[in-house]
């Protein structure tokens, strides 16, 4: 659809719209006005002739009523009037015979008129009395005639302004579309690269300033192509020169990557033996008191493995003594060895060696199991780094198995309370996660000075998992927490620290996109809370892959 068409249509149906809102509110306002006026008309005449005909319908003055009617019917477009007495019998009615023989119904509006009269009546009172009515009826088709005639001039009027509107349209579009045209085939000659061009100015409106703007701007396009041509040629020469140094440059950068990635592989080797040096350093802290723990199951598994040392030479002895009985033939003999094997049975207690025998095995099976689980407990703290990879591991066990290992550091001036939720198991590196808590619950029982809890509390918050360890230690001052995480820094006496405890732990949680928040008070107490991603699928293990 071309400009030209689109104007004339957009004009032509804006002009229609406006003229038919115009035209549609002129005739409502015409119509509503006079029909309100010849409803008041009628009301008013109406009730004149009540008030005229009231004493002559008092005095049955019959003759009067017949001199009112006739004059009322004088009214312009009256079509018949009469009057009624109080039991409806007419005393007097004038006007066209077809309209008085129809059966009266009053109209409230004019639109409520179905027979071409508007019927109406006016009741004669007298002292609260009715006495009677007049009813009157006039005719609309002189009004309706008006009505529809300004309907029809107005459809003229708005038929001959479209006519009007559409020929200006038209003209204005032809106009428009011309110089627009002139402008196309002066864009599309410049798009084939002829920059030569000058299109034709008339006129001084809008579309002659189009016409100078395109100009200046086929003259500055063929002043920016030359000036790119030069341009271009500089940059191919340029291009030549700049090649043999940009190979030098890519060479010196090539040097300057190996060289990056050689002391990143250095530091990744570092960092690694440093975490694994400070993971040395928790379990040699924890050593004398993992020794004093194995100590005490050793202890009594060696008492218990004498003890059944012993009442197994009890039983080789009775043994022994029974398989001489089977030799002996003669019955005396036999009764007499007997009552001396039954003898040594009561001097020895055997239905207690029997009885103790069982608890001893229990007692030195589980004495065992807890060396087992001691050791097992160092073997995973202890073990190089670049073997934990990331496996799905439930946290819960995790500190547990720290707990247990802190314990004999804790037992004699701390109580450890477990507020552990179930957790669902997570991708993360187990043993870096053990030396984390390992660490936290550490510091928290060197900060209580005498004695004090220590609570743990484990949950599940939206796609988080939340491990909190708080004491009732002697708090952390506010300008310290900036620089708990600081390597190096400790407040703790001379070699007692290293100050990278916790340094260490930061850099494991923020790889497992963690974080780890302090809150502290002064003489009551700290809490540190871990927050680990809750991880299902498998992650990319980079220190298994370097490795």
């Amino acid at each position: 659809m071309s400009i030209r068409l689109k104007t004339i249509l957009g004009v032509a149906l804006i002009e229609a719209i406006l003229l038919l809102l115009l035209v549609t509110m002129t005739l409502d306002y015409l119509r509503s006005t006079n029909y309100d006026g010849l409803v008041k008309r009628a009301s008013t005449t109406a009730t004149l002739f009540a008030t005229t005909s009231k004493d002559a319908v008092l005095s049955y003055d019959l003759a009067s009523l017949e001199a009112f009617v006739r004059e009322v019917m004088k009214n312009p477009d009256l079509t018949y009037a009469r009057v009624l007495g109080p039991a409806g019998e007419i005393f007097a009615a004038a006007g066209q015979a077809e309209a008085l023989s129809l059966a009266f119904s009053a109209d409230q509006t004019v639109e409520d008129v179905d027979d071409g009269v508007f019927d109406t009546y006016a009741e004669i009172v007298e002292s609260g009395v009715v006495y009677g009515r007049v009813e009157i009826g006039l005719d609309i088709s002189t009004l309706t005639a008006k009505i529809d005639e300004a309907k029809n001039w107005s459809a003229i009027i708005a038929s001959i302004e479209m006519v009007l509107v559409a020929l200006f349209s038209f003209i204005l579009g032809a106009y428009l579309t011309g110089q627009l045209n002139v402008l196309t085939r002066a864009a599309k000659t410049i798009a084939s690269g002829d920059l030569k061009v000058e299109v034709p100015v008339r006129g001084k409106d809008e579309i002659a300033e189009v016409a100078l703007a395109f100009n200046s701007m086929a003259v500055n396009l063929s002043d920016a192509s030359a000036h790119r041509d030069k341009i271009e040629n500089e940059l191919i020469e340029l291009n030549r020169s700049l090649e043999d140094r940009v190979m030098e440059r890519t060479q010196a950068l090539r040097q300057k990557n190996e060289q990056l990635v050689q002391a990143n592989q250095e530091i990744k080797n570092t960092q690694a033996k440093l975490l694994h040096s400070e993971k040395m350093a928790s379990v040699g802290v924890l050593a004398a008191g993992v020794a004093h723990e194995i100590n005490n199951p050793i202890g009594f598994v060696l008492s218990n493995i004498k003890t059944l040392e012993e009442y197994l030479k009890t039983y080789q002895t009775l043994l022994a003594a029974y398989e001489k009985l089977e030799e002996v033939e003669d019955l005396e003999k036999r009764k007499a060895m007997l009552a001396k094997i039954r003898a040594y049975a009561e001097a020895q207690d055997l239905e207690f060696i029997q009885d103790d025998i069982g608890e001893l095995l229990s007692d030195s099976i589980e004495g065992t199991e807890r060396v087992r689980d001691i050791v097992q407990g160092l073997k995973s703290f202890s073990h190089v780094d670049k073997t934990d990879a990331f496996a799905l591991c439930d946290l819960n066990e995790s500190i547990e198995s720290t707990l247990k290992m802190a314990n004999n550091e804790l037992k004699y001036h701390c109580t450890v309370h477990k507020e552990l939720q179930p957790l669902p198991k997570t991708q993360c590196r187990a043993g870096q996660i053990n030396q984390v808590l390992l660490n936290l619950i550490m510091n928290a029982g060197q900060a209580i000075e005498g004695s004090g809890e220590i609570t743990v509390r484990s949950a599940q918050i939206d796609d988080h998992i939340e491990i909190s360890v708080t004491d009732t230690g002697k708090g952390i001052p506010a300008d310290v927490i900036e620089k708990l995480f600081d390597p190096f820094f400790t407040t703790k006496p001379v070699g007692e620290g290293t100050g990278l405890g916790l340094a260490i732990s930061y850099g494991i949680v923020k790889d497992h996109n963690g974080e780890i928040v302090v809150e502290s008070t002064p003489g009551e107490g700290s809490c540190f809370t871990l927050r680990l991603p809750v991880v299902t699928e498998a992650v990319y293990d980079e220190v298994a892959l370097l490795n």
